[in-house]
């Protein structure tokens, strides 16, 4: 009977990183919950989460659209856990003595500034930041400098890096001489005025800097694209499509619907993207002989991966679906970086802050090159 009110509070193990989930958002929509579910399960067994900070849902958003659903997750991850629920990282206790902690950042990319600031001040020895990190380059190299200053590593979520799909086809084309790969990423979207309006609304940054950044990490990761790098970005304007449309608040936004554009380096590599937002819920690789033959494909999600993606949607009815396609390439990224954060393992594959930053220099590079081949 006596021990009933000692709580049980989640701690790290030997070998374990202390992770601080920032932005938890709501349950079934967020990708900080998707996160919280896969540490919560023990699927990545270098990391145990003990702390998550959730502004939104535990301030002005909690008598919102949400807001009950976050208060019954926290409820019961509180008891099942023994995970502490705070409002902001300033709130976050010392770190013990010898603990390494890991800040999982997954809020708003605005807000990643400031959170990369106060995850720093607060003892995180390295930090997960997810894509694209920051709004701009300018932004970001800011983070950038200020994590090297204070000897914190910045990693980050860009998970197709590890992706099968993308090694399977990286090794095909490099056994293959004359060989061209395309990386075509897709999405769900009707093609519609009102459906394409609310997502470029949505998403404001544009699509080079949202769907398609992951394709443009891949570039700057594994084809030594880099703006001084690029010979030349060429359109193809059979496929892609350019268009200004009004969003629900009524204001108008130029973007891409769709692109596909090949890049040659001056070191004498050649790849192409392909981002269609209304292509279907199949993302893949393709590898094409020098005559432009298809000779290898290999798709997200493949036969295994729907397989999982029907017991996870059995698991969460309701939730995102693209949480359960990439869900293996999650745990593996997160994994890979908690290893690194608490053991000081390589964590291979993984994307830099360098590389990130690489990343938005060439989406704001590539962005009026583009449209002006589509004018």
């Amino acid at each position: 009977e006596k021990n009933n009110d000692i709580k049980m509070v989640a701690t790290a193990g030997e070998g374990q990183a202390e992770v601080v989930l920032v932005g938890c958002g709501c349950p079934l929509r967020g990708m900080g919950w998707y996160h919280a579910v896969q540490l919560l399960g023990d699927e990545c067994p270098s990391a145990k989460l003990c702390y998550i900070v959730e502004p939104w849902f535990m301030g002005g958003g909690a008598s919102g659209p949400g807001g009950a659903e976050f208060a019954e997750f926290q409820k019961q991850t509180e008891a099942a856990h023994g995970v502490v629920f705070l409002k902001s990282l300033t709130d976050l206790p010392d770190a013990a003595e010898g603990t390494k902690r890991l800040a999982l950042v997954s809020g708003r990319t605005g807000d990643n500034p400031r959170l990369l600031k106060e995850a720093i001040a607060h003892g995180c020895s390295t930090i997960y930041l997810e894509k694209p990190g920051a709004p701009t380059v300018g932004e970001l190299e800011e983070m950038r400098d200020y994590a090297k200053e204070n000897g914190v590593e910045v990693l980050m979520g860009y998970n197709k890096n590890v992706c099968k799909y993308v090694s399977k086809a990286r090794d095909f084309a490099a056994a293959n001489e004359g060989s061209h790969v395309t990386f075509v990423s897709n999405n769900t979207y009707e093609s519609t005025p009102e459906s394409l309006g609310e997502c470029f609304e949505r998403n404001a940054e544009g699509m080079l800097k949202n769907m398609a950044i992951h394709e443009l990490a891949l570039l700057v990761s594994f084809y030594d694209v880099t703006v001084e790098n690029i010979e030349s970005a060429k359109a193809d304007k059979e496929f892609s499509s350019h268009q200004t449309l009004k969003g629900p608040s009524g204001k108008e936004w130029t973007d891409f619907d769709k692109i596909k554009f090949t890049i040659t380096t001056k070191t004498g590599k050649q790849v192409s993207v392909q981002a269609d937002r209304c292509g279907g819920d199949t993302s893949y690789a393709k590898v094409s002989d020098a005559d432009g033959n298809e000779i290898f494909r290999h798709n997200m999600p493949d036969e295994d991966d729907k397989a999982n993606v029907s017991v996870l949607e059995a698991k969460y009815p309701g939730a995102m679906p693209y949480f359960f396609a990439q869900d293996p390439d999650y745990i593996t990224v997160k994994e890979r970086v908690a290893a690194h954060c608490a053991k000081g393992t390589e964590a291979e594959g993984i994307a830099t802050i360098d590389i990130a930053v690489e990343t938005l220099r060439v989406a704001e590079y590539l962005v009026p090159v583009l449209s002006e081949q589509l004018a």
